[in-house]
């Protein structure tokens, strides 16, 4: 099915770096969520009255503002897709995120509203009725909305999409949500006990989870989320496979939306290499950055020393300290500055984002200590930074 109605509505569908067709992705979404959560609100709010169950009603109305969020996601999506103007030069993508923040709040406020109305049920129990056909719509309900969860799955790996996977959770929630109601009516059903209010208690704290999770994952990139390790390792790897490219650091990426980053790297290049070369080289990388990975890139450019046998020492004498120390430290653009007693080493120091001041500093002094004992004739002279790309977590 799902690819029935990609193939059918989305336009060219095979190209998902081309905005217009991430566009109609995303406009493909929100109207089969549309319509789904419709016919799923007003069937179990039909099946709610009758069955006299809040539990039954609390999950039409969770349809309903999945409806009403995918509403906000379709007209998000069609002012995502604006290009880029005198006022806006990076283009309106962001609008995609702030639209699914605004999806977060209404399914927070329906999650609030479901819990003081389950609590009120939970004090003042009301009678049920049971109804197999109230089990049967459900039930259905449990299998559209885990197709929806798929859909929106698959649709957002395509086209790499955050606020889709985050719509993908939602429906998982509804999945478990609806479930627990259907459970509590068979429970009547068999055993003749009440459990519909604490049943929409679990519900209304499903709606509540999965509405600050769609808060977390679309604020993150609105105030500027670190680099992911994969997408770090696509563009250094890429930048770091041309030839008269020795290595790099200093990536930074800053995303204006789904599928619309710029980022800056420095590039090293061999000293000797002539200049004019080494821009060449420069230019053609970012052409092709641009084409291949969709990023506009800029890169600097760092001459380094490859000639000197005794700069390579220094090197590696400092990679082996480093990694006695803390083996996620690096270092990079280091100088040798020879004086007429000492010997000055220049380099910046790259530590984890959980260095504080105090650490640093700490860190400092040891690297320093240790390379006066390898050598007593050095000098560090350091800039110690973070990096900008999220760190992996360690494997248990």
């Amino acid at each position: 099915m799902t690819e029935f109605l990609v193939k059918h509505f989305v336009k060219n569908y095979e190209d998902t770096e081309n905005a217009a067709v991430r566009t109609s992705y995303g406009m493909l979404a929100s109207a089969v969520g549309i319509c789904c959560n419709l016919v799923l609100f007003a069937a179990k709010l039909l099946t709610g009255i009758l069955a006299g169950s809040i539990s039954v009603m609390a999950d039409a109305f969770n349809n309903l503002s999945d409806a009403a969020s995918s509403i906000v996601g379709f007209v998000g999506v069609r002012m995502a897709g604006k290009p880029a103007d005198a006022d806006h030069p990076f283009g309106h993508g962001r609008i995609e995120y702030i639209s699914a923040f605004v999806v977060s709040v209404f399914v927070i406020q329906v999650g609030l509203e479901l819990f003081k109305t389950s609590v009120g049920k939970i004090r003042e129990p009301e009678e049920m009725m049971f109804r197999w056909t109230a089990v049967a719509v459900l039930a259905l309900s449990v299998a559209v909305k885990l197709w929806l969860a798929l859909f929106n799955r698959r649709l957002g790996k395509r086209i790499r999409s955050t606020v889709m996977a985050a719509t993908a959770a939602d429906a998982l929630g509804d999945v478990a949500a609806t479930t627990a109601t259907i459970l509590s009516m068979l429970v009547f059903g068999f055993w003749g006990v009440n459990i519909d209010g604490y049943v929409g208690l679990l519900v209304s704290v499903a709606v509540l989870w999965a509405g600050f999770g769609i808060a977390r994952d679309t604020l993150a990139p609105l105030i500027g989320a670190p680099i992911d390790p994969a997408i770090y390792k696509e563009i250094t790897d890429f930048v770091e496979g041309h030839e008269g490219i020795i290595g790099t650091h200093d990536l930074i990426v800053h995303n204006y939306g789904p599928s619309r980053s710029m980022a800056s790297i420095h590039a090293e290049v061999p000293c000797e290499m002539d200049v004019r070369k080494s821009h060449e080289i420069i230019d053609a990388i970012e052409r092709e950055c641009a084409g291949r990975l969709g990023i506009f890139l800029v890169i600097h450019m760092d001459p380094v020393e490859t000639g000197d046998a005794r700069i390579g020492q220094y090197r590696e004498m400092l990679r082996h300290i480093l990694e006695g120390l803390d083996a996620r430290l690096s270092f990079h653009d280091l100088r040798v500055v020879d004086g007429t007693e000492r010997v000055n080493l220049i380099f910046d120091l790259v530590v984890p984002r959980e260095y504080n001041d105090g650490m640093r500093d700490t860190i400092r002094e040891k690297v320093s200590d240790e390379v006066r004992k390898s050598d007593p004739r050095c000098y560090c002279v350091m800039t110690v930074e973070n990096t900008y790309c999220a760190e992996e977590p360690e494997p248990e």
